[in-house]
């Protein structure tokens, strides 16, 4: 991550800090390879982030020493449903619905990179990209993938390694069971297979 950083000219990185274990690896990455002053966190919850996302990501923010800003996507989330309602009218709620948060969040911080200068980092991981669990032009929007080949076992055990140098990833990141929060009680199981069996499959 620095090595890229620094050849392509860039000093400052913006990482989207959703209160998940992928992003606070990401962040910490950011902030061991850089510093905390080079590292940004946006918050960017929607009507489905719970309450301990949101304070993790904040706790996360604290302990790695970095600021955090938070942009609630509430109203532009409302704004795109209502110029889909016609289009969507009469079919059931999905994906299409649910990714257009993560989209939402993909323009928001490309637009503070395009304004501030700073690369952002993506947060995917490779047992998400390889069952295309990930959002186009979503959470996949950014100039470098920290962990594109890091499987989710893996980013697991990367935390809980780096929390034994210092512990700047809440234990609460480490506990609860993934999910991307684009609807109400969603967990990664309800589309994946544990990622205990998952990413075994994969690196076969």
């Amino acid at each position: 991550t620095r090595d890229y950083i620094r050849k392509t000219g860039f000093e400052n990185v913006i990482v989207a800090i959703s209160g998940g274990i992928d992003s606070a690896l990401v962040a910490t990455v950011a902030v061991d390879a850089l510093g905390a002053e080079y590292v940004r966190g946006v918050s960017l919850p929607s009507r489905y982030s719970s309450e301990g996302s949101i304070a993790d990501a904040q706790g996360l923010a604290d302990r790695l020493g970095i600021s955090l800003i938070t942009i609630p996507i509430e109203s532009l989330h409302e704004a795109a449903l209502a110029a889909l309602a016609s289009e969507f009218e009469g079919t059931q709620p999905g994906p299409a619905e649910e990714n257009v948060q993560s989209r939402l969040r993909g323009m928001l911080v490309m637009a503070l990179s395009n304004k501030f200068g700073s690369i952002v980092l993506t947060t995917g991981n490779k047992s998400e990209y390889a069952c295309g669990y990930a959002t186009l032009y979503g959470d996949m929007a950014g100039g470098y993938a920290v962990i594109k080949d890091v499987p989710k076992t893996l980013v697991y055990d990367l935390s809980r390694y780096r929390n034994t140098i210092s512990e700047v990833i809440p234990q609460a990141n480490i506990d609860k069971p993934p999910t991307a929060e684009l609807r109400p009680e969603q967990h990664d199981t309800d589309s994946l297979p544990p990622y205990e069996v998952l990413d075994p499959i994969n690196e076969a």
